[in-house]
């Protein structure tokens, strides 16, 4: 990795157990790149930009050639075991430090089986969504699921490094108490077992009530516009927000972030655009890795190459010297992480 400090990964989902098959593989690798149904005839997903970035960097790791054929790398996959590649792949792809989306559907690793395949540490951001709705299959009233979501979310607090929520749109005050229990009434009278929450209300309330935890709160908004109302309101609240969009709005996430102090973003997979729009320490790394351990290396690789080639160009115009090219790629890569999350706090 060129010297480069070991990156910490605000976040992923994890990787799958057992071994996988050429179509098990293109499956999970068709979800990476956002993909759905069989590849075209005559051609598989290796044929993308991810496809292409697996063969060039994933195969050293595993004592092959780069861009070796698709057969020939699952073949050695095989022949490694499914335990020990994943071991091998997660070892050697860069990252230091996992911040893991714990509980996410799918047979993945939890946050302890990642750090010992990784052999570094691993942290959990418990999802607030799924965290009530797990309450919402075993409550029988109204009471007893406000009652018992308060005490998760307390006791949650106690263990993990940030919360986070899917809540696409938030205004700028918490619901009041009559507002939630008409809510939370209204949602359990209609739905189904392992029907997912999609009450506004009851959304915005998990929101509030994890800022008021004080741990950091990721926001997995598509687009963070919405969510503007929300980000004014909790200005000196406290806690840390991380906004972690999807393309193409990470420009307009680091936008949020330089606008307020306790706002954060993801750098997103170019990080040239989100670094012209917000100061360097406002911008982090993630993966978004789910399923395959290749997917950690190249999210990891693609990273530090999009910033190499940043910084060497502002270096070259005599922009920055090689100092702080060093400085601000750890800074987007690590630090950031690193501060916001408390992490040097959590390793003591």
């Amino acid at each position: 990795m060129d010297g480069s400090p070991p990156l910490i990964d605000q976040y992923s989902h994890g990787a799958v157990h057992g071994e996988l098959g050429l179509g098990s593989f293109e499956t999970h690798l068709a979800a990476a790149v956002g993909a759905r149904g069989p590849a075209p005839a005559g051609t598989s997903y290796f044929d993308t930009v991810t496809g292409l970035a697996i063969r060039r960097w994933c195969p050293p790791l595993l004592g092959l050639e780069p861009h070796c054929p698709p057969a020939r790398y699952l073949a050695r996959r095989r022949e490694v075991g499914a335990f020990r590649a994943g071991r091998m792949l997660l070892r050697g792809c860069g990252i230091g430090t996992f911040l893991l989306a714990a509980g996410a559907p799918g047979d993945l690793t939890s946050v302890t089986e990642l750090a010992t395949a990784a052999e570094a540490p691993a942290h959990e951001v418990v999802r607030l969504e799924p965290l009530a709705e797990q309450i919402a299959d075993t409550s029988g009233s109204v009471d007893a699921f406000l009652g018992y979501t308060a005490e998760a979310l307390y006791g949650a607090a106690q263990h993990a490094t940030a919360f986070a929520s899917g809540a696409t749109r938030c205004d700028g005050r918490a619901p009041e108490a009559g507002e939630v229990r008409r809510a939370a009434d209204r949602w359990l009278r209609g739905r189904r077992p392992g029907e997912r929450l999609g009450e506004p209300v009851l959304l915005r309330h998990l929101l509030w009530s994890a800022v008021a935890t004080g741990l950091p709160v990721q926001l997995h908004c598509p687009d963070p516009a919405p969510l503007a109302a929300f980000l004014r309101a909790t200005a000196g609240t406290g806690p840390d927000l991380v906004l972690l969009p999807a393309a193409p709005h990470h420009r307009r996430a680091a936008q949020l972030a330089a606008l307020h102090a306790h706002v954060y973003a993801d750098a997103g997979p170019r990080p040239e655009d989100t670094l012209g729009q917000a100061p360097f320490g406002k911008l982090l790394f993630s993966s978004g890795a789910r399923g395959l351990p290749e997917l950690y290396v190249t999210a990891a690789r693609f990273f530090l190459r999009a910033m190499g080639r940043l910084v060497r160009e502002w270096t070259d115009e005599g922009l920055c010297g090689a100092a702080d090219g060093r400085r601000i790629t750890e800074m987007v890569g690590s630090g950031t992480a690193r501060r916001v999350y408390r992490l040097d706090a959590a390793a003591g």
